[in-house]
């Protein structure tokens, strides 16, 4: 590919609710243009963007896919974005490296939950946007309801500078209201946009909106509203070049129409793309390099099974070339960069460089992962990184064939260089190995795909609820270990004191002993024996917490003792203390954010009821209430599928850690006795 000045380039993420159709879009992009000669659907499962089994078999974006087209000279790299809150986090990385989005929007159902958080996120990183109204061929679909929607719940600045021709099944092409012109669609055998003089039914229509966009672009200057006061004429050019900085500046987000399963409006929105929005040359939130005359952010990795690892990046600064070498801010490693690639969905073209602004790829790189900025010196501005959401659901895996967890923990790896939002760690109380994700159906996505790439199988349990032991009242005890064995035997004895700490929380050993009954250096071994015997409660093999200890007593003996009888000792006095110190279970109470449309909110709260939760406070927003709850951690690790149901997919939420509480009597019976069973099975 030849190089391109920035100003030439246009970097845009397709991003909105889940069912908006960006796939279709993009495909319809690339039609409209002539990129491909057929356009795909998703449906036909023949989509350039969507090319993932896994996409394919559930119908749907999963992960974030590049592609690229010519219009009017101009290089446009879209990157096609998931809806599904389950993989935000290649939306949010697409959005590190894009001057501008498009935010697609139902034309039956509106703004929606997920239109909110991305349009909130745009905003804190300054992207530039337009909206598309899709679907408008649909029944009930309605452009101007949507339009006024898009004003009272995302912003005022939201103008329209399309029109739509025709509604629902006879909706058939656009007005653009900045060159007054209209789009029809299918009037040529080819299926593309024609331009034609604006129906005589839609003129005083067209006019009137025409008037609003002008109010608006007028507002740019004082000399343009001096002229536009006074009834002077601005031409289509002024307001073309006044629009795009209006746009680039966040002050105003231009709402087209379309339907691009039927690629109806994809004419108009490629010009308004190439009118609108910033080019890397234009753009605010390109990030300073530091120095660095070359610098690459690597914004997704995929894990290739053959190809190896393929990091794609966004270049900041200098001209990329094949076969150089430059160095990783994060480990101060260098790294040969080999064979450079532009992306088409998933076919790869090798390419000679990628100059500034541009999207591409390159493969086989060591040591970088998502995330991280090759420079030409050592630790450049650092690019700030994406907050990515915690998980808030985990599950436990087992191999399904002994001898395969090496392969399992390996391929788990892997999947987490793809998707940083993973989280795979092994449960050090309970021995499991946790894959932690944004809801069930992220995943069993993930195992999913590490069965059909790398030919490993697992079993998905729930995993242990990490619950906690503690005592309630003061006791006192005497652990004594003597073993004769016809040598040197062993001895250690002393007397303990233990009590409660206040909230639960903490260890603290306080050596009392008066007159050497135990010599100095024994007692940090009774420390030790108590430390160990904390790890594994007797009521379900928690860990013990919120005790203080004091060695009070103790004996011992001149040749018999040592720091292992001692230790011993310490040990078999702690369990017995705990045993009459009225133990108690503690289970980890957790804090939820979840929003949800308001017709839901008196469904989601008894539901919370139920599950032994507190409602804290409600936040009421237009459309869509935030709930905020604590809940014990036992009742919500199947949350999300419930709060889907009950919501129709448009609820969301966040979880995190708030503290340890004490697990009602009925409730602590049941998970004593299940803990009970499963030693039993163990034993047999």
């Amino acid at each position: 590919m030849p190089h391109r000045e920035p100003g030439t380039i246009r970097n845009v993420a397709v991003i909105g609710h889940r069912g908006t159709g960006k796939t279709s879009l993009v495909e319809a992009l690339l039609y409209e243009s002539g990129t491909v000669n057929r356009l795909g659907s998703v449906a036909d499962q023949s989509t350039v963007s969507d090319f993932d089994e896994d996409e394919r078999k559930r119908g749907m974006s999963i992960s974030a896919s590049v592609t690229h087209l010519e219009w009017e000279g101009r290089l446009i790299n879209l990157i096609d974005t998931p809806g599904e809150p389950s993989f935000q986090a290649d939306v949010l990385s697409a959005l590190r490296v894009v001057e501008g989005a498009i935010m697609t929007v139902s034309g039956v159902l509106g703004v929606e939950v997920g239109t909110e958080r991305l349009w909130r996120r745009c905003d804190e990183l300054g992207t530039a946007r337009l909206v598309l109204v899709n679907l408008l061929d649909r029944e009930r679909a309605d452009f101007f309801a949507a339009l006024e929607q898009l004003r009272e719940r995302l912003s005022d600045k939201c103008v329209a500078v399309e029109i739509p021709i025709g509604t629902e099944q006879d909706f058939r092409g656009v007005v653009d209201l900045v060159h007054m012109v209209a789009y029809l669609h299918g009037e040529d055998a080819s299926g593309h946009d024609e331009s034609v003089a604006i129906p005589d039914d839609l003129k005083p229509l067209a006019d009137e909106y025409h008037d609003k966009l002008m109010d608006v672009v007028a507002e740019t200057s004082d000399e343009l509203m001096e002229r536009y006061l006074d009834g002077g004429e601005i031409t289509r050019e002024e307001m073309a070049v006044a629009l795009k900085q209006l746009v680039t500046d966040g002050q105003v987000f231009p709402v087209g129409c379309g339907a691009a399963t039927r690629n109806i409006g994809s004419h108009g929105l490629l010009d308004l793309i190439v009118e609108g929005l910033p080019s890397p040359a234009r753009a605010r939130n390109v990030p300073e390099t530091g120095g660095a005359s070359t610098l690459a952010y690597i914004f997704k990795t995929i894990a290739d099974p053959y190809s190896g690892r393929i990091n794609l990046m966004r270049v900041y600064a200098g001209t990329l070339k094949g076969d150089s070498q430059l160095v990783n801010s994060r480990t101060h490693g260098k790294e040969r960069v080999g064979q450079l690639l532009m992306l088409q969905g998933k076919d790869h073209t090798p390419t000679d460089e990628l100059g500034a602004g541009m999207i591409g790829a390159v493969a086989k790189l060591k040591e970088t992962n998502t995330g991280d900025v090759l420079a030409d010196v050592d630790k450049p501005a650092a690019v700030e990184p994406i907050a990515l959401p915690a998980p808030v659901v985990a599950f436990a895996i087992e191999a399904r064939s002994k001898g395969d967890e090496d392969k399992v923990h390996a391929s788990l790896r892997r999947l987490q260089e793809e998707d940083p939002s993973l989280d795979v760690h092994r449960d050090e109380e309970t021995g499991e190995m946790i894959v932690g994700g944004l809801s069930q159906m992220h995943v069993e996505t993930v195992l999913e795909r590490m069965h059909r790439r790398f030919g490993v199988e697992v079993d998905l349990k729930p995993p242990r609820v990490p619950y906690r032991e503690t005592i309630r009242k003061p006791a006192r005890a005497h652990g004594r270990h003597k073993k004769q064995t016809g040598g040197r035997g062993q001895f250690g004895d002393c007397h303990i004191e233990i009590e409660p700490m206040e909230a639960h929380e903490g260890y603290e050993f306080i050596d009392k002993i008066v007159g050497g009954v135990i010599p100095q250096g024994f007692r940090p071994a009774v420390d030790k024996g108590i430390q160990e015997a904390m790890r594994k409660g007797e009521l379900v093999g928690a860990p013990v917490v919120g005790v203080r200890v004091r060695l009070v007593d103790g004996s011992y003996h001149n040749v018999d003792s040592s720091e292992m009888a001692f230790k011993i000792a310490g040990s078999m006095a702690f369990k017995q203390a705990v045993a009459s110190a009225d133990p108690v279970l503690l289970e980890p109470i957790m804090r939820l954010d979840i929003a949800v449309p308001e017709e839901n909110v008196g469904d989601v709260m008894g539901d919370m009821s139920s599950r032994r939760g507190r409602v804290l406070g409600m936040d009421p927003g237009p459309g869509t209430t935030v709930i905020h709850v604590e809940v014990p951690m036992a009742e919500v690790l199947g949350y999300a599928p419930d709060l889907t149901s009950m919501t129709g997919g448009r609820g969301d939420y966040t979880m995190q850690l708030l503290r340890y509480d004490e697990v009602p009597a009925h409730a602590a019976q049941g998970v004593i006795a299940a803990a009970q069973r499963d030693r039993e099975m163990v034993k047999a």
